[in-house]
C-alpha cells in the first residue's frame, strides 16, 4: 500500500511539473551560455514595437518593458553588456515641439465605464531637448523600412514639415545621421531587426486612405499612409542586414504578422446596431425605427439599385435580426451616383436627388469580410460634420446618422480590396525577410504565427490564457495595435527561442505573469 502511495505521489509530482510549463525560466541546472552568439554589444533596430510604444504613447514604464530591453536583461547572464534606451521624460506620454503638443498622452481605462481615455496632464517630453550619448535601443515609432536608411531622419528642423521623425530627433547622434548609421557606429556584436509593420500599418489604420505604391520605387513620392513597394522594402531590408553583418555581427530578425488580425481591426463588428459597442453608447435600432428606415430610405435605395443590377448592395433591415449591418461607402464599387440621381429626381426634386445620388452612389451594407476600425465606434450613430462627411458639408436629417442613414466613409472601414492589398504587400515583405535571414545565417522569428495563435484561441501559460481580444486578452494595449507589457514579454520570449535554436545559446524566458496587461492612471 505504501509503495502504491509513493508511486502515486511520484506520478502526481511529475504531472504537476509537466503542467507547470508556464513560460518561466529554464531549469536552474542548465547554465546560461551564449552559444555561438556574442552578446556583449547589442543594438535593436525597429519601429514603435522596438521602442516600447504602448497605449498610444511612448513613456518611461512602457519603454522599460519593451522587448529589446527585456532581451538585454536576459543577455546579461550570457555576457551581455550595457543597454540604454532614449527614455521619455515622464509616464504620461506624449510629445512637445517648441512647447506645443504634437502627440497626446497615453490611454488608460476610466472607472466603471472602462472607456479608454487620455491620462490628464500635458506632456513634458520636448523634442528639441536633445539626449546625449549612444543608445542600444534604436526603435523609432512611425519608422518604415526605408526610413532607417534615411540621412536626416532625426533632424529637428525637419520635424514640423514631416521630413524627420520627432522620436529619432531626440536622440540622433547628429542632424545628418541615419538610424542605421547610429547602429553601425556602435560596432554591435549582436542585433535585432523587426521592421516593416509601418510599411502597411498607416494605410490600414486610416481605413485605406492612402495608395498602394506597388510599382513605384521612389519612396520620396509616397504619402504618409501609402503602402511601400515590395522592391523598395527588399532593397532597404537587404541594405540593413548587409551593413549590420558586415563586421561579423550575428542577429535575429522577425517577419510581419497580418496586421488586420490586430484588435484595432477586429473589435468593432460589422453589424453592431443592436449591440453595445465598448466605448460608446447603445446603438439599438428599434422596430419602429427599422420600419421607418425601410420605408423612407432602404426600400427606395433597394428598388433603384435593383433596376441598375446592383440590388445586392442594400437589403431591407430585418425587424427580428439580432444584429443589423452598418451602412458604408465602398470606393471599389462602380459609382452609380448619376443613375440614382435620375431615379430619385421625380420624387425628390433635382437638387435633393443629386445629393442622394452623391451620398449613396457607392454605398452598401457592411459584411463579415469588412473590417471596421477601432476608432469608428465613436462615430457610429453620430451626426456627420462638414469635416468628416466626405462632402465638405454637414448632411441634413434624415441623413444624419453615421452607419445608419449616412454611409461610414473610407477612413472608417477596410473593405476586402484594401485588405487584399495589405496582405499582398505583407506576404512580399515576409518573403524578403525570410530569404535575408537564410542568406545572412540569422535567427528567424515567426511573429506571424504568434499573432495567429493569439487571434485563434490564444496562448496558454500557467493558469492564464493570452489572446488578441481588445483590452481583456492581455496581449495588446488600449490603442489596439501595440502590445501590452505582457505582450512585449511574449515577444521577448519568442525571440529568445529563435536565438537559442540558431546559436545554441540557453537564454531564459521571462515569467509572463509578472508583466501587467494594463497600466493604471498613475504609474508609481
Amino acid at each position: 500500500m505504501k509503495k502504491n502511495i509513493k508511486m502515486l505521489l511520484l506520478v502526481s509530482l511529475t504531472f504537476m511539473a509537466a503542467c507547470n510549463n508556464d513560460e518561466s525560466d529554464a531549469p536552474a541546472e542548465v547554465p546560461v551560455v551564449p552559444g555561438s552568439a556574442v552578446l556583449t554589444k547589442y543594438v535593436a533596430l525597429g519601429d514603435s514595437f522596438a521602442a516600447g510604444y504602448s497605449d498610444n504613447a511612448l513613456f518611461i514604464k512602457g519603454q522599460s518593458n519593451a522587448y529589446p530591453n527585456i532581451l538585454a536583461q536576459q543577455f546579461v547572464a550570457a555576457g551581455g553588456g550595457e543597454f540604454k534606451s532614449p527614455l521619455a521624460n515622464d509616464n504620461i506620454g506624449g510629445l512637445l515641439l517648441g512647447g506645443n503638443v504634437i502627440a497626446g498622452t497615453r490611454l488608460y481605462f476610466v472607472g466603471q465605464t472602462q472607456t479608454p481615455t487620455n491620462v490628464p496632464g500635458k506632456p513634458t517630453t520636448e523634442v528639441t531637448t536633445h539626449l546625449t550619448g549612444t543608445f542600444g535601443n534604436l526603435g523609432v515609432p512611425g519608422a518604415k523600412s526605408f526610413h532607417l536608411l534615411a540621412a536626416g531622419y532625426g533632424n529637428v528642423a525637419g520635424v514640423a514639415t514631416g521630413a524627420a521623425n520627432p522620436y529619432f530627433a531626440r536622440f540622433a547622434s547628429s542632424a545628418t545621421t541615419s538610424v542605421l548609421a547610429d547602429a553601425v557606429a556602435q560596432n554591435p556584436t549582436f542585433f535585432s531587426l523587426f521592421i516593416g509593420g509601418n510599411d502597411v500599418l498607416a494605410y490600414a489604420t486610416s481605413g485605406g486612405v492612402g495608395k498602394d505604391q506597388t510599382g513605384n520605387t521612389n519612396p520620396a513620392t509616397y504619402g504618409g499612409n501609402d503602402i511601400t513597394d515590395p522592391t523598395v522594402f527588399a532593397n532597404a531590408y537587404n541594405a540593413l542586414a548587409t551593413s549590420l553583418t558586415a563586421k561579423g555581427a550575428k542577429g535575429v530578425v522577425a517577419n510581419l504578422p497580418y496586421i488586420t488580425a490586430l484588435p484595432y481591426f477586429t473589435t468593432v463588428p460589422y453589424n453592431p446596431l443592436t449591440a453595445k459597442i465598448l466605448g460608446s453608447g447603445n446603438e439599438t435600432v428599434g422596430k419602429a425605427t427599422i420600419q421607418a428606415l425601410n420605408a423612407q430610405l432602404y426600400g427606395p435605395l433597394k428598388q433603384a439599385l435593383t433596376a441598375f443590377g446592383a440590388g445586392d448592395r442594400i437589403n431591407l433591415l430585418s425587424e427580428t435580426a439580432a444584429n443589423l449591418p452598418l451602412l458604408i461607402k465602398d470606393e471599389s464599387l462602380t459609382n452609380l451616383s448619376a443613375q440614382l440621381t435620375a431615379a430619385f429626381t421625380p420624387t425628390l426634386g433635382a437638387q435633393t436627388a443629386a445629393f442622394y445620388g452623391t451620398v449613396f452612389g457607392q454605398a452598401r451594407q457592411a459584411k463579415a469580410t469588412d473590417l471596421v476600425v477601432l476608432t469608428t465606434r465613436a462615430d457610429i450613430g453620430t451626426a456627420p460634420t462638414a469635416a468628416n462627411s466626405g462632402l465638405g458639408i454637414a448632411p441634413p436629417a434624415p441623413l444624419d446618422k453615421f452607419g445608419i442613414t449616412y454611409p461610414l466613409q473610407d477612413k472608417h472601414v477596410l473593405v476586402p480590396t484594401e485588405i487584399a492589398e495589405v496582405k499582398k504587400a505583407t506576404d512580399a515583405y515576409n518573403v524578403t525577410i525570410e530569404s535575408v535571414a537564410k542568406a545572412k545565417d540569422l535567427a528567424f522569428v515567426d511573429t506571424k504565427a504568434t499573432l495567429t495563435q493569439l487571434s485563434s484561441g490564444g496562448i496558454r501559460f500557467g493558469n492564464f490564457v493570452m489572446s488578441s481580444s481588445f483590452a481583456t486578452g492581455g496581449a495588446f494595449s488600449l490603442d489596439g495595435v501595440h502590445p501590452s507589457a505582457r505582450g512585449y514579454a511574449l515577444i521577448a520570449n519568442i525571440f529568445v527561442d529563435a536565438i537559442n535554436a540558431k546559436y545554441g545559446s540557453t537564454l531564459r524566458h521571462v515569467d509572463l505573469a509578472t508583466y501587467p496587461i494594463q497600466y493604471p492612471q498613475v504609474i508609481q
